[in-house]
């Protein structure tokens, strides 16, 4: 809690407050049926802990989600402040992927119990316990009477009993989006225009499928056949969380290619290891500023990951070449959009990315490469690479550049806006890191150095000497000189001369990282 805002702990504390009161009443009330809630909540629980546990010699993927069937049973068998009370042993046991997991796992209890109060009273008010049945004497009972599970005589009233039901599971739904929303909204400080943004279209189909199979699980617990017949239920609807698991675990290993394929060009380009994964946040950060949907961030965060992944075809004495390049040898260098473009094409799951790998270094004035395209031509999500990639090939320091503090290389962006960048873009880059800060997450090489945010300007640095990564440079700073006394990378070679010498960038530069006009890359 003590590494969370000051709103984010507001917000869980609220919710744990309201999760309370929800189901406080069935603490108290001497008509709660519990053996009917400890065997709804041991069953949930067990669903849960499925997913923990090796499967068929296999253990399903984190990120599978709850298994909501056996709650929404509950919402339209029970009482309400019942069918909150369970849902706290499953959502306590649920898998977390980040932690702290105490903090998570207390929040999704919340939630959960907050949800499944909420679609209890929807289905109460709708008539939804009548349309059941009472599951007694074999009369209906008054709308909002749930009794407890039990075998009955009676069978439900379709169609009618469905109304009440989807609306209960889209109650449920409405409140769990709502909540991870605010959540988001408050704890990663997205805007509010964004932080909700495709929550409920991605959980709306799924929520309405489990409402209906809580339904067809709490008929038969309601029929003669009792329990076991219930339970039957939940056998198809492990079979579709299977057939996901397995989308799972293949999207994982699409995941694991994209790594491999970034550690392969860290290692053949010392020079920037840890730049791939930098550019792709940097990337997610502008998307999202931008308001793009969830999918398509996750590709313009690929995008930017395996923005050099060319790099590979070319040769590695370029790449670590100490001194200057010759014309022919620059212009080998910049064949690597094109390589990298042909090494992802079979990919089909890149989508868009592909496009930002091609044209991540056209410039909107028309003077990039490798086709000179201009303005909107460019396709979108390369004009996003390309200022991250600027970005934080500024703020990062190598073997022959110190790292310029963050405001500084946010003032060259800004600077070179509507000449080498996309105005727009680098308004979302200012704009998110103004709100958020620059903390950049590196798991390929954690000892290359990057400035924080507010760092000051020092003088004196060396400037970039020509050399050989392959890359877009950073921007010779209009009149402001480099950060000294950062120390560069172990084994790397030194530093060429002074800014403004022979050896400098504006003589004979060698990056393709995108470089401000007076810079001299490629």
């Amino acid at each position: 809690m003590r590494g969370l805002p000051s709103a984010a702990r507001a917000s869980i504390v609220c919710a744990v407050l309201a999760a309370c009161a929800c189901l406080a009443p069935a603490l108290v009330d001497p008509a709660t049926a519990w053996p009917s809630v400890a065997l709804l909540a041991l069953l949930y629980l067990g669903c849960e802990l499925v997913k923990v546990c090796p499967l068929m010699g296999r253990r399903v993927p984190e990120g599978l989600g709850s298994f909501f069937p056996v709650v929404l049973a509950a919402v339209f068998l029970l009482p309400p402040p019942a069918a909150a009370l369970v849902v706290l042993p499953g959502a306590f046991a649920g898998t977390v992927v980040q932690r702290p997991a105490a903090v998570r796992r207390t929040w999704h209890a919340a939630q959960q119990a907050i949800a499944a109060w909420t679609a209890g009273h929807v289905y109460g008010l709708l008539g939804g316990p009548a349309a059941l049945g009472s599951g007694s004497s074999g009369g209906t009972g008054p709308p909002g009477a749930q009794a407890a599970p039990g075998p009955a005589l009676w069978v439900a009233d379709f169609p009618f009993v469905m109304l009440p039901a989807a609306a209960a599971a889209v109650a449920f739904c409405l409140v769990l989006t709502a909540l991870d929303g605010g959540i988001l909204a408050t704890a990663e400080r997205r805007p509010a225009a964004t932080a909700w943004r495709g929550l409920l279209t991605r959980s709306l189909a799924p929520h309405c499928v489990h409402g209906l199979a809580g339904l067809m699980m709490a008929v038969m617990w309601r029929s003669p056949y009792g329990l076991p017949a219930a339970l039957l239920v939940l056998l198809p609807m492990y079979i579709s969380c299977w057939v996901f698991a397995q989308y799972h675990r293949e999207r994982a290993a699409h995941q694991a290619t994209i790594r491999a394929l970034v550690q392969a060009v860290d290692i053949k380009d010392r020079y920037t290891r840890g730049h791939s994964e930098r550019v792709g946040q940097a990337s997610a950060m502008i998307a999202r500023e931008l308001g793009m949907g969830e999918e398509r961030l996750e590709v313009v965060r690929i995008a930017g990951i395996l923005h050099d992944v060319g790099k590979l075809g070319v040769p590695t004495r370029l790449l670590r070449k100490d001194g200057p390049l010759t014309p022919e040898e620059r212009r080998i260098i910049e064949l690597h959009p094109e390589y990298g473009h042909e090494m992802v094409r079979g990919i089909g799951f890149l989508g868009e990315a592909r496009a930002a790998i091609l044209h991540h270094h056209e410039r909107v004035d028309g003077s990039g490469y490798p086709y000179g395209l201009t303005g909107e031509q460019i396709p979108v999500l390369a004009r996003v690479v390309a200022v991250a990639d600027s970005f934080d090939a500024m703020t990062s320091t190598r073997s022959y550049s110190r790292a310029r503090p963050v405001p500084v290389a946010l003032a060259e962006l800004e600077r070179c806006a509507g000449s080498q960048y996309d105005p727009e873009m680098v308004r979302a880059l200012v704009e998110a890191i103004g709100r958020q800060g620059w903390h950049p997450k590196v798991t390929s090489d954690e000892d290359l150095q990057v400035i924080p945010s507010g760092a000051p300007a020092g003088a004196g640095a060396p400037a970039r000497p020509p050399g050989t990564d392959g890359e877009q440079s950073a921007p010779v700073l209009a009149g402001l000189p480099a950060q000294a006394g950062r120390p560069a990378q172990a084994g790397a070679a030194p530093p060429a001369g002074p800014a403004g010498s022979a050896a400098g960038p504006a003589a004979a530069g060698r990056d393709t990282d995108g470089a401000g006009p007076a810079g001299a890359d490629t």
